[in-house]
């Protein structure tokens, strides 16, 4: 091979592996990303099916029931005032979760369509809600509010 040859291989090697890592880097970054929902958007099936996902809204008061055999079990239900998912977790819950405030939980549907959730996450104070949720209740709030013609 000519010297002019093995330059040009050099560089082919090179291109080869910057995309093989960028593929990976992309593919590794895809995994780990859970797009935010509604309870709405989750109501009418526009969530993704098996794959992790957020969902957000206020905790419905008076919905909050514990296992009696396993403390850790909880089922829930949150809703962005329009429409309700119910919510299903193992664990210990943050301290600020109570009925009435704004939560994100992370997870999947499973068959019976609760939402099964491996992380759910508290408002940090009295003022504070995610601002997906709070501009996801916005908006049905308004569509709601709109009348049709």
């Amino acid at each position: 091979m000519t010297a002019r040859q093995e330059r040009l291989l050099l560089v082919l090697v090179g291109i080869v592996g910057i995309v093989i890592a960028g593929f990976l880097v992309v593919k590794a970054l895809d995994n780990s990303s859970a797009y935010f929902y509604s309870p709405s958007q989750v109501a009418n099936h526009e969530n993704p099916i098996d794959k992790a996902f957020r969902v957000g809204g206020m905790v419905v008061m008076g919905s909050l029931k514990r296992d009696e055999k396993d403390n850790l079990d909880v089922l829930f239900q949150i809703t962005d005032n329009v429409k309700v998912v119910s919510v299903r977790y193992h664990g210990i819950l943050p301290d600020l979760f109570k009925e009435g405030q704004g939560v994100i939980a992370q997870g999947k549907i499973v068959a019976d369509g609760t939402f099964n959730a491996a992380k759910v996450l508290a408002k940090h104070d009295e003022n504070y809600m995610p601002p997906e949720a709070a501009a996801a209740m916005q908006k049905k709030k308004q569509q709601t509010e709109t009348p049709q013609p």
